[in-house]
């Protein structure tokens, strides 16, 4: 009998099991290795986003609005100009009173426009302020619309203090964007105006905070990390107003503009917005007039599911 035969069976069983365990190890090891190349790929992917937001965020947006104190400008002022404008975008109402530019790069991109009589001539719950956002062509881009109803509620239910909302529809965005005052607001401290937009299914939040020191109406844009991306700069020595806005790049979307430049022109109104809305709750709770809700407005709450 050979030393092989003669071989304890224990130490040969012993040797298989060593072998097959270093078997699997070794196909352990390759398959992870295997694994570990795409990851690594994946890994230089991110890599260049990251490179890329924060080439991003080196970069500002720049816009300003400028308000006219006359009527007399390029867009309205001319024999048939008003018609003429009618013609170009539905839009463009009879009432349709355009109040400030939009300048970029040295040079006028847009237009804002308010409805003057809807504004200016009525009263109590007919009264509505609602703007318009034109291309330098007079195509539209966006309106910008005070919801009394929603912001009557609002009011009533932070116990008087004015709370005004506006509906802002884009003509690039399914989604309708609610900006809205908020109603946790101390005296004498800064106010806030917030919205969100939908980017691929993911909402993303932002607000405009008023500086402490403000003298010519001055806000941030803060996104919804409490990170300041934005700011609106009045300008003090105006006598309609204006304001510089600039957005970081990373969140310089077209529909983040358009709410800014929508803003921009509002805070012109803004007291009077508000004073406007705190009436009307006051005067209900009263009793004193009865509620109403043009059709205009009202269409904006259809429930989309309704059955037609």
């Amino acid at each position: 009998m050979t030393a092989a035969q003669k071989k304890d069976p224990v130490e040969a069983e012993a040797a298989a099991a060593a072998s097959e365990a270093a078997r699997d190890a070794r196909n352990e090891i390759i398959e992870t290795a295997q694994k570990a190349k795409p990851a690594a790929a994946l890994t230089k992917l991110q890599k260049s986003k990251l490179e890329a937001i924060e080439a991003a965020k080196s970069k500002w947006h720049d816009f300003s609005v400028d308000v006219w104190i006359t009527p007399f400008n390029s867009i309205e002022f001319g024999f048939w100009k008003r018609d003429r404008n009618r013609g170009k975008s539905r839009q463009f109402t009879t009432d349709m009173d355009v109040f400030a530019e939009i300048i970029e790069n040295g040079e006028r991109t847009g237009v804002l426009g308010y409805r003057k009589e809807l504004w200016n001539d009525a009263t109590g719950t007919d009264k509505r302020l609602v703007f318009k956002l034109f291309s330098e062509t007079l195509n539209w881009r966006a309106s910008m619309d005070l919801m009394l109803g929603r912001s009557i509620q609002q009011t009533l239910g932070a116990r008087g203090l004015p709370v005004t909302t506006f509906s802002i529809n884009t003509s690039d965005d399914d989604f309708v964007i609610y900006l809205e005052r908020s109603a946790n607001k101390w005296p004498l401290m800064p106010e806030n105006f917030s919205f969100f937009i939908m980017d691929d299914g993911v909402p993303k939040f932002y607000r405009f905070r008023r500086d402490f020191i403000n003298i010519g109406g001055d806000y941030a844009l803060v996104d919804q990390f409490g990170e300041s991306v934005g700011h609106i700069d009045g300008a003090i020595l105006t006598i309609g107003g204006r304001w510089r806005c600039t957005v970081r790049g990373d969140h310089a979307d077209p529909r983040v503009l358009m709410v800014m430049k929508l803003f921009a022109g509002m805070i012109v109104f803004n007291t009077e917005a508000q004073r406007h809305v705190k009436t009307l709750a006051r005067d209900i709770k009263a009793g004193r007039i009865t509620p109403d809700i043009q059709r205009q407005e009202s269409d904006l709450y259809m429930n989309p599911r309704r059955v037609r």
